[in-house]
């Protein structure tokens, strides 16, 4: 059985970026160690009988016909809205120099 601690909190916190208030940090650490105890549970189950790979689309996903949609409102409403853009295109800052 995983331990949830501050330790351990404070490693997922680095990994997800993100950061828990002070007065959420023992409410935060409950409610993960009951999540990591109900994923501890379906370890029970008896599933060697059962296939490892399975589809959801198995007996057929009704496909339809792939359309694009080229209306210039949305595209302008989503420029708008946008940091920076110019001639239809988004800008953005350069990540390889």
């Amino acid at each position: 059985m995983t331990k949830i601690d501050d330790t351990l909190l404070k490693k997922l916190e680095k990994l997800s970026s993100l950061e828990i208030e002070e007065d959420k940090r023992a409410s935060t650490i409950q409610e993960i160690s009951k999540i990591v105890d109900f994923v501890e549970n379906l370890s029970e189950l008896d599933l060697k009988d059962k296939d490892a790979s399975f589809s959801t689309v198995d007996g057929g996903t009704p496909f339809r016909e792939d359309v694009p949609l080229n209306d210039p409102k949305i595209i302008k409403t989503i420029l708008e809205h946008a940091p920076k853009s110019s001639d239809g295109f988004f800008i953005v800052p350069k990540i390889i120099e």
